[in-house]
């Protein structure tokens, strides 16, 4: 017998990036009820009588706890413009007291690869091949990464694959906790269709809870 899903109710942050806009996709089509927090509603052209789109500021404590008020989970795909890597952590301490003042104790980040560690038994980010231009965001990501575990909310942190594809969801693909997933030619990769569903599929049936997961081919 499959078991039946609770539609929840659910704010979703970062709804209007490439990741952001593939888990309202995948939340809307599992029935779930969303409040989009997108500084510039505009931006957010996606319809549906279960969408709700408000202004917000995730930078702002104040917003988080005002939209995530009386929901069963936030959700964050919150990226920073390139340069402003720092935000990334004002981002994580503002959401860990907002989400802790409305009293919603479930929080699910998607953030980065680099601080996943690799089969040499070195952190993604400190590789040779990794992109220095990349190293900014993946040292945020590694710190606030640290700042959601230890916030003692029931926290879940996503990281993806080394690549991240454009790419529908195939629901094929294999999790992972704190290494990087490679298939057998050595790549570490996934769309972004198959990420969004990895995280919805935990938030329906959690099974990291205060932990980090990831996914991949």
């Amino acid at each position: 017998m499959t078991e039946t899903i609770h539609p929840m109710n659910i704010t979703i942050f970062g709804a209007t990036g490439r990741v952001g806009q593939a888990l309202l996709t995948e939340a809307l089509n599992r029935e779930h009820e969303i409040t989009a927090v997108v500084r510039d509603v505009s931006r957010l052209k996606l319809e549906h009588e279960r969408l709700h789109v408000v202004q917000g500021d995730i930078l702002d404590p104040e917003s988080v706890e005002k939209h995530a008020k009386g929901r069963e989970a936030v959700i964050s795909a919150y990226g920073p413009k390139f340069g402003m890597e720092e935000e990334l952590l004002e981002a994580a301490r503002s959401l860990v007291e907002g989400v802790r003042r409305a009293g919603t104790k479930r929080l699910l980040i998607v953030g980065g690869a680099g601080s996943l560690i690799t089969d040499e038994g070195v952190r993604l980010m400190d590789t040779p091949s990794f992109p220095a231009e990349f190293y900014p965001l993946a040292r945020a990501h590694a710190d606030a990464y640290e700042i959601y575990s230890q916030s003692g909310l029931e926290w879940t942190y996503l990281s993806p694959a080394a690549v991240l594809e454009e790419g529908r969801r195939s629901g094929n693909f294999r999790i992972g906790i704190d290494r990087l997933i490679t298939d057998e030619i050595g790549s570490s990769r996934i769309t972004i269709g198959d990420l969004a569903a990895a995280l919805i599929d935990e938030l329906e049936d959690p099974y990291f809870m205060g932990s980090r997961f990831t996914a991949a081919y």
